[in-house]
């Protein structure tokens, strides 16, 4: 069996050539900016679930200038439920940089991409040899995969000997020639075929050469991440409301920008239903009524989420209005921020009269 470099890229330019995706809207036109765009809202996310957004957000931002000056709550509104909302604020702020910096031009020297915010490496390269045919190896979580299985490298893909390996390797199977083709097959390769479970061997152009296909040691490559201990939170979440039914508001603030939901709207969070009624008490007003809502489950990188609703009515007191921070958020005419998916879900639900 015969696994170099060479052979892998024409077997993968064949492949492509034949099964690849070619017609993707990121595809059409790939200038500098659709392309860089795509490929952040395509870290961890699929295909299929990046198309709808990428063209709603193509046809609201068509270039830097307008992405730049943008407010944030419009970017991270549109970017509702795409979810790893640090990406959205990420490209709002690397388009503040590019204005900036680069007189809104994208730049197309790896070193001073990958100095912008949002930017590594792998992001970087599939970029630039998307957009202009330059010559970078990438390596997200797809070509990873590929790789690991192909070559026989083992070990935690996380380390940094074995990511050192994957990129040696990477390098060396980038070919000097069609590098858009080579690197969109590589991802496609990954994402269609050699998927993290059940790959479909059969219909691999590398299983010639697949070391894990030849030793039947698919589910070993890549090797394992050193497992932690997912944890679990739970706390009280204050849906505090006032007005009639057509006016019905519910007040929100703003998350800090490092942690959960960074930047987004969200009611306010507590350790415990008594913490969060003494606040409301003390900020908003007096307590008319509370209802318990059902809990809200919602699963993170590393940690699980259980929120339990706490619906209050109350009369605010004067001086609680909209601010930088803090907002009174009107169900009926929802005003267009960035609200994390459950809360978006919570209130259709409250608006619907499912709420409890």
């Amino acid at each position: 069996m015969s696994s170099n470099p060479e052979e892998f890229a024409e077997r993968l330019l064949a492949w492509f050539e034949r099964h690849g995706r070619k017609s993707l809207p990121w595809q059409q036109d790939p200038t500098l900016y659709r392309v860089w765009v795509s490929e952040v809202m395509l870290q961890q996310t699929q295909v299929a679930t990046v198309i709808p957004y990428f063209q709603r957000f193509m046809a609201r931002f068509q270039a830097i200038q307008s992405l730049a000056e943008a407010p944030l709550d419009e970017v991270l509104h549109l970017w509702t439920g795409l979810g790893y909302y640090a990406r959205a604020r990420n490209l709002h702020a690397c388009a503040n940089a590019l204005v900036t910096r680069h007189g809104g031009e994208f730049p197309d020297d790896i070193d001073v991409l990958t100095a912008l915010p949002g930017i590594g490496r792998s992001t970087a390269g599939a970029i630039l040899a998307l957009a202009h045919g330059q010559r970078h190896p990438i390596l997200d979580g797809n070509v990873k995969r590929v790789l690991a299985r192909v070559f026989g490298i083992d070990g935690d893909p996380g380390s940094a000997s074995v990511l050192k390996a994957l990129w040696l390797q990477s390098d060396r199977c980038t070919p000097r020639e069609h590098l858009a083709a080579y690197t969109q097959a590589i991802m496609d390769l990954g994402a269609t075929v050699c998927t993290r479970t059940r790959p479909a061997c059969s219909v691999c152009p590398m299983t010639g050469i697949c070391v894990a296909a030849r030793d039947g040691r698919q589910a070993e490559f890549p090797g394992r991440k050193q497992r932690r201990v997912r944890k679990a939170r739970e706390a009280t979440l204050l849906i505090a409301e006032t007005g009639k039914q057509t006016t019905l508001a519910v007040l929100l603030e703003r998350r800090p920008a490092p942690g959960v939901w960074g930047g987004l709207w969200s009611p306010p969070q507590f350790d415990s239903e008594s913490a969060a009624l003494e606040w409301c008490r003390r900020e908003i007003g007096d307590v008319e009524l509370t209802e318990h809502l059902a809990p809200i489950d919602h699963a993170f990188t590393h940690f699980d989420l259980r929120l339990n609703p706490l619906r209050v009515r109350c009369k605010p007191i004067l001086g609680v209005s909209d601010g930088d921070d803090r907002r009174w958020y009107v169900l009926r005419a929802p005003s267009q921020i960035g609200l994390p998916q459950p809360i978006a879900q919570l209130f259709e639900r409250m608006v619907s009269g499912e709420g409890a």
